[in-house]
């Protein structure tokens, strides 16, 4: 089968973001299929292809997956509107290629939302299968965390939504809410599952061999770490808070490690430094090479996202899969699916939102309580194990893909 797999911020594990997208292309590779995959470019993601670009793209194959690399970086500290122009110039890309390319069937991965056309296009206009990966749920997240408030592009983007759900054969969500959220626009419930990220467990380990430490962080400290985007979505500011707090307690041999990059992440390291807060270190976007001896390095992993109920069971964060696959205890900030997961295996600390004193207890109680942090250590990597194994999730994602081929439905798009 001939897959054409789109997805704007595909990387290989050179780069400093999720691998969900190359490792399942790698899989649908080394069971038989021909997958090309669609992308963009930025600094911090990496196709493995180099070399200049040429009429707006470069092509080549990395690990048997032949990768079509466009010529559009996404601007990871851009505002909305700049970001929007640089979704909106894939798209019109993407569509060109799904119009004109040799394959069976399509499959895209949001976000964002308009990573859905080119799979419109081709169901709509070469009556191809068509596979929908959504990420996060949309208009839903930026209305409720009020980062777009334009009735006009909220409406558009309800109607892509509905129109992208309804015209894929099959949609794929990462969390419950977010098959919820598919199922509620009127999707038969056949036509869709949850397939969650995964934990990459041969990488990702508890073995401390090579654990790699920042130098303002003491042999003695207790580190707790947060590696991720830096957006206003990620709520960064709370862990901050709790910073703050701890400073004013005298703890400031608890540190807290913020590994990444995006749009806040200066008015951060701008804040800690106005404040002094001696307890917070910032590092630069790292290879999931050199974030795997950071996390073994470190003593806890941070959950953290803003205070948005879409947000609760709507996500389906890489960096909590991360964690809990290096055997490292979670402290979260939010309720939601990942809280009950972690209250449930006994794999760290569920704290209220907004709460700083609450977030400061948790690291405090959990410094003071290294025998049971061990403890919470392993239950955390049992649970990788049992419920994340990416293997297992790569080939549930396989099976989906294959049943399309045999199994053709009329477009779904009436009401």
């Amino acid at each position: 089968m001939k897959i054409f797999y789109f997805h704007q911020y595909f990387t290989t594990p050179d780069g400093a973001t999720g691998t969900r997208s190359y490792e399942f292309a790698k899989y649908l590779v080394e069971h038989g299929h021909d997958v090309t995959v669609i992308c963009g470019s930025s600094e911090i993601l990496k196709s493995g292809l180099s070399g200049e670009f040429r009429e707006g793209k470069r092509e080549g194959y990395v690990d048997g997956i032949r990768i079509m690399e466009l010529d559009i970086a996404y601007p990871f500290r851009a505002g909305l509107v700049k970001r929007g122009l640089v979704f909106f110039r894939y798209a019109v890309r993407s569509i060109s290629i799904a119009l004109k390319g040799d394959y069976d069937l399509i499959f895209a991965s949001s976000t964002p939302l308009t990573a859905a056309l080119p799979g419109i296009a081709a169901r709509l206009l070469r009556r191809k299968p068509f596979v929908f990966e959504v990420r996060d749920l949309w208009p839903e997240l930026p209305r409720e965390a009020g980062i777009v408030r334009n009735p006009i592009i909220l409406k558009a983007m309800d109607l892509l939504e509905w129109i992208s759900y309804r015209s894929a054969n099959f949609c794929i969500g990462l969390s419950p809410g977010i098959v919820k959220g598919i199922v509620r626009r009127g999707v038969d419930p056949s036509r869709v599952v949850m397939i969650p990220n995964g934990c990459d467990l041969d990488l990702f380990t508890p073995d401390k061999t090579g654990a790699k430490r920042p130098e303002a962080a003491a042999e003695g400290d207790f580190l707790a770490v947060f590696s991720g985007a830096h957006g206003i979505l990620n709520g960064l500011n709370a862990v901050l808070d709790a910073a703050a707090e701890l400073h004013r307690r005298g703890r400031i041999d608890i540190k807290l490690l913020f590994i990444g990059d995006g749009k806040l992440k200066p008015e951060l390291v701008h804040r800690a430094q106005t404040e002094k807060l001696k307890n917070c270190i910032f590092l630069d976007s790292v290879p999931k090479s050199e974030l795997v001896n950071l996390h073994k390095g470190a003593d806890i992993g941070m959950m953290i996202l803003s205070n948005v109920p879409a947000f609760y069971y709507g996500t389906s964060p890489n960096k909590f899969f991360d964690y809990i696959s290096s055997g490292l205890p979670v402290v979260n900030n939010y309720p939601g699916w990942l809280s009950d997961l972690i209250q449930e295996n006994n794999c760290g600390i569920a704290v209220p939102p907004e709460n700083p004193k609450a977030f400061a207890d948790a690291l405090e109680y959990l410094a003071g309580n290294r025998k049971m942090l061990h403890q919470m250590g392993k239950n955390a990597r049992s649970l990788a194990e049992q419920m994340f194994d990416r293997e297992k999730l790569a080939q549930n994602f396989l099976d989906v893909l294959e049943s399309q081929m045999d199994d053709k439905p009329e477009l779904m798009v009436q009401k």
